[in-house]
């Protein structure tokens, strides 16, 4: 028995120190109190997390183990209208990269206002988001506040609405293009990885971005996110016309076994979507019109969701009346399945032929959908 106790004893500190959390992220706003919720997702590629909690006189704390760089949301319910509803039409929220550290975010009214200290990576990704022009998110708010700054007169204004348009996609083109030189000159640093990942968008060129990711110093590489970027590289080589569609076996919404091999003999259009984005959620009126043409002639969509909250994927498929195969780990883009076809955004589409062969793997939406499928089921 002494034997035992002293093991026991022994093995004590070892659990103590596994257990000690290893960052915190704690702050300040203002002095809310309950119903004020803010909530905390993130994510390496290979594993992540997520918390809430109500804040007391505007004070709030999460804590826990996080040895990767992960990217994270943080989001305020002001007024308890719950998560979703906090992140789409409150606006509420700030993004940035961390690892295991001592956060601090201190605002007197919002977390869009909130001063955050503490974190290197945080000071990184600042200087990161400064050198390429700004985040999405930043160059989004400004269009919209352009937007919002009009008549309502000029609101209604194709032309108005169009010159928004164009100064946002100019943006958009100078970030990319200074993420790519952003990870060229600098090799020695994990938001390299960063950069290629947001500008490689859904389909990758390969010739240009593999060896500038090659050259990016190999413990960076070797993050979740840098692994991930691999597999894409990898997907983008070997997902080709021609080649065999990589396996996809997920549950469906009742938990039941989904296979594509099992759709063999049919021309199956593979979706990956998710409930939160827009432009995939407004391809689904096409996708039924087509479905119902095709669907007694051999046609099945397979609907692949990132998701990861299975609510939110369950009830977009209600309200979005949606009848055909829907599949998910709900991983969202750490699942293997979507790391094997290399999606690195939503929507993407791959279209299979009745062998289980890969027949087209870009300009699937609308109008090149429909022709296609009109050529396909052509009597």
């Amino acid at each position: 028995m002494k034997i035992k106790i002293l093991i026991l004893l022994a093995i004590l500190p070892f659990f103590a120190a596994a257990q000690t959390p290893s960052f915190t992220i704690s702050g300040k706003i203002g002095n809310l109190n309950k119903p004020a919720k803010i909530y905390l997702d993130y994510s390496d590629n290979n594993s992540g997390g997520t918390d809430s909690t109500v804040l007391v006189d505007g004070k709030f704390s999460f804590s826990g183990n996080n040895p990767g760089f992960s990217s994270a949301r943080i989001t305020l319910d002001h007024t308890g209208e719950g998560k979703q509803a906090s992140i789409y039409k409150g606006g509420d929220n700030i993004y940035f990269y961390f690892t295991n550290e001592h956060l601090s975010i201190v605002s007197d009214d919002s977390l869009i206002n909130a001063k955050v200290t503490g974190s290197k990576v945080y000071d990184e990704n600042a200087a990161y988001n400064k050198a390429i022009g700004g985040s999405i998110m930043e160059i989004d708010k400004i269009a919209n506040g352009r937007f919002n700054s009009g008549t309502p007169e000029q609101r209604k204004d194709t032309a108005f609405i169009k010159g928004i348009d164009k100064w946002f996609r100019s943006k958009i083109v100078d970030r990319t293009q200074k993420q790519i030189q952003f990870a060229k000159d600098h090799p020695d640093s994990f938001f390299a990885v960063v950069a290629l990942t947001e500008s490689a968008g859904s389909k990758l060129n390969v010739a240009q971005v593999e060896p500038i990711f090659n050259a990016i110093d190999e413990k960076w590489r070797m993050t979740g996110l840098g692994k991930q970027f691999a597999k894409r590289i990898q997907a983008a080589k070997t997902i080709v016309v021609g080649d065999s569609a990589p396996i996809i076996a997920l549950n469906d919404a009742n938990g039941k076994p989904v296979s594509l091999a099992d759709l063999k003999g049919k021309i199956v259009l593979i979706d990956f979507w998710a409930s939160w984005c827009e432009p995939c959620r407004a391809e689904g009126p096409n996708l039924k019109e087509q479905y119902k043409l095709y669907k007694d002639k051999g046609f099945e969509i397979l609907s692949v969701s990132i998701d990861t909250d299975r609510k939110s994927w369950l009830k977009a498929i209600s309200d979005d009346g949606l009848t055909w195969l829907q599949v998910s780990d709900l991983k969202g883009y750490r699942s293997e399945t979507v790391q094997s076809y290399g999606i690195g955004g939503v929507p993407s589409f791959f279209l299979v032929d009745r062998t289980g062969k890969i027949i087209a793997n870009s300009n699937l939406q609308g109008a090149a959908l429909n022709q296609k499928l009109a050529e396909l089921f052509k009597d």
